[in-house]
């Protein structure tokens, strides 16, 4: 699951408009990726040619190549440096300390001009170069780079801008969260405590152009459904407070290095009083107020973003942007109903093959309450992910050749994160082995974490998942920084879907319960998917979702309605990660079928994780040239170092 850092920099990416430098889920996740693949194809040369008199004219096609490449390389370079300028916060959450200094008002006019105008800058000097005569990870790089760029200008036609605030994307928690030192924001020296003075000179300015961008919305029926904002002011009513040191803001000051200078902790302490008391909290005051006198009177009592003005294309645009699916949002609905068929089909065979007593529903709710699910002891705990991990190991060679040179350590959380971290959570390595890929496994709240929940969790997380995945990205150095420091996260989290449903074949689903618990999971997920074209797409109020999954899902009310809000604030929020696996499994099928018995398992894995992250129209072309080459009986290209 995504680590909350990159949860926040995904919803701060949501209002910068240029897609293809945007983070990944990333979420989930940082991309670089596999030294190994970049070899692979050297396993089989070819013979010698004869020399002959056309020899040279032959050989200047790859001077053109190697010049083209070059050039796109350098502007890719240049283009990020540039975006980072554009988009100080997305610097930020990338570890560019270069200008936390700044937060221009993104929501303005100006700025989403200035923001096409860059992007069509960017594409226009990349598409200038051209494709021809590019290959491996070239061609990748500026297929995914025109890909984004077109997909952003795309999304312009919608008016995201007139929606800036919900429960689920609140720009008061992010600032508060930024400027309390828990985020991406560094509070480490005198001059990060200088940088976060200036850059809170942007919160008013912002704040103002929220309520002026969802005035805008007011007069022109684009607002949020009323559910959603009056849970905004609990938010916003937890930040502001009426002296500096009772604020979130104040913990930098309350936690500032022993080591300053006394004349600088005197000064900083001033002028984060008075920052706090007479900039910020004022600012947190005015978006309050608007928004329960004036915008909640004119929410909608409508759930669905196809209630909206043009609500339906906006919807697709959302799914085509996210998933680069085929499916209109009809067709992913019956394929999500249908899979939630299946699984509980699945579900009910295995509950009949090892003579399970009892409904679902009541297996289910036993598996969560009943006391023999749970570990005697949080080192009981850590030993079945280290079992877990000897268990993969032993059997992953037959799925899988390459792997990172990074091993994963499996560590339980640190008692001071443990309250808000997730079951468990993976850090993708520090390159250079400077840290090894962490498997962060929640020991507290002990009688939550059940035991049939591991095995999945590990493949998801660990390996085969995210561990492989991300840790090879990080062997990739070599790509340019809009691939290494972003990733698309249908692709990575579709592959740690994808590694759980390999379970069977690594021998981690042997209990039955572990098997359901499994199954439980991945039926949850279509449910979600259904559940959210059933909103945007299919009428459904929130009410039907929340009961379509309390019925299908067996989820708890509560649950299910935070679920389901979720995606009434995110549109299509569910669907990436779904029908990312769903692309690895009809690859797979394509390949076998176009292959037959020369089908193999272990290169089409490599082949799939080998050039790393990327959006599921581009991996589906990569995949359609890898099996044209296998068929033909020729190596796949090299990836380009």
């Amino acid at each position: 699951m995504p680590h909350p850092a990159r949860a926040l920099a995904l919803a701060i990416a949501a209002l910068l408009l240029f897609g293809s430098a945007a983070p990944a889920e990333a979420a989930k996740k940082k991309a670089n990726r596999p030294a190994a693949a970049q070899t692979r194809s050297a396993a089989k040369p070819k013979a010698k040619p004869r020399a002959r008199p056309a020899a040279a004219p032959t050989r200047q096609p790859l001077v053109r190549q190697q010049s083209k490449a070059a050039q796109l390389n350098r502007i890719y370079d240049e283009y990020w440096d540039a975006s980072m300028r554009l988009n100080p916060l997305q610097a930020t959450f990338q570890g560019d300390a270069r200008h936390n200094d700044q937060l221009p008002n993104i929501l303005s006019a100006a700025y989403r001009q200035q923001s096409h105008d860059f992007t069509v800058e960017w594409l226009g000097k990349v598409e200038k170069i051209g494709t021809d005569g590019l290959t491996g990870q070239d061609l990748l790089s500026y297929e995914i780079f025109v890909r984004d760029a077109r997909m952003s200008l795309a999304a312009e036609k919608y008016p995201n801008w007139m929606l800036p605030v919900s429960q689920y994307y609140n720009l008061g928690s992010i600032m508060a969260i930024l400027g309390s030192g828990s985020g991406a924001q560094p509070f480490n020296t005198v001059a990060d405590y200088d940088s976060w003075s200036k850059r809170s000179l942007g919160i008013a300015p912002l704040f103002d152009q929220a309520v002026a961008n969802m005035r805008d919305g007011m007069k022109a029926g684009v607002v949020q459904p009323r559910d959603l904002m009056e849970k905004v002011l609990p938010q916003l009513d937890a930040v502001i407070k009426p002296t500096a040191e009772e604020s979130i803001f104040w913990a930098p000051v309350r936690n500032m290095p022993e080591d300053f200078p006394e004349a600088d902790k005197a000064r900083i302490t001033a002028e984060y009083k008075r920052m706090i008391e007479y900039r910020i909290m004022p600012a947190y005051r005015a978006l309050r107020g608007f928004i329960a006198t004036e915008y909640l009177p004119a929410t909608r009592t409508s759930d669905g973003l196809g209630a909206l003005p043009n609500g339906q294309a906006w919807y697709t645009q959302n799914i085509v942007q996210s998933t680069a699916a085929t499916l209109d949002a009809k067709q992913i609905h019956a394929v999500a109903e249908q899979r939630v068929a299946s699984l509980q089909a699945q579900i009910t065979a295995t509950l009949k093959d090892n003579k399970i007593r009892g409904s679902q529903q009541k297996v289910l709710r036993n598996m969560r309450t009943d006391r023999s699910f749970q570990y005697a002891n949080s080192e009981a705990l850590l030993t079945r992910y280290k079992q877990l991990q000897a268990q993969v190991g032993s059997r992953l060679p037959a799925l899988l050749g390459t792997l990172p040179k990074a091993p994963l350590e499996v560590r339980a959380v640190e008692p001071e994160r443990a309250a808000s971290a997730a079951a468990v959570a993976y850090q993708p390595p520090l390159p250079d082995g400077m840290r090894p890929g962490i498997l962060y496994v929640n020991t507290a709240n002990l009688p939550t974490r059940r035991r049939w929940s591991a095995p999945m969790q590990f493949l998801h997380e660990g390996i085969p998942g995210h561990h492989v995945q991300l840790g090879l990205q990080q062997e990739l150095d070599k790509l340019p920084r809009f691939r290494r420091l972003g990733g698309d996260i249908a692709f990575i989290e579709g592959w740690g879907l994808y590694a759980e449903s390999l379970g069977e074949q690594l021998g981690v689903y042997q209990d039955p319960y572990e098997r359901i618990g499994y199954l439980q999971a991945a039926l949850t997920r279509a449910a979600r998917m259904a559940a959210d074209t059933g909103v945007h797409a299919q009428g459904w109020s929130k009410r039907q979702a929340v009961d379509y999954l309390v019925k299908t899902a067996d989820m708890p009310t509560e649950d299910a309605t935070a679920e389901v809000e979720r995606f009434m604030a995110l549109p299509g929020q569910t669907l990436p990660n779904g029908l990312g696996e769903l692309k690895m499994v009809e690859l797979r099928e394509r390949a076998k079928a176009a292959l037959g018995p020369r089908f193999d398992l272990r290169r089409f894995h490599e082949e799939i994780l080998r050039d790393g992250s990327m959006p599921l129209d581009i991996l589906d072309a990569k995949m359609t040239r890898w099996i044209a080459a296998e068929t033909a009986g020729t190596p796949a290209p090299a990836a380009t170092p």
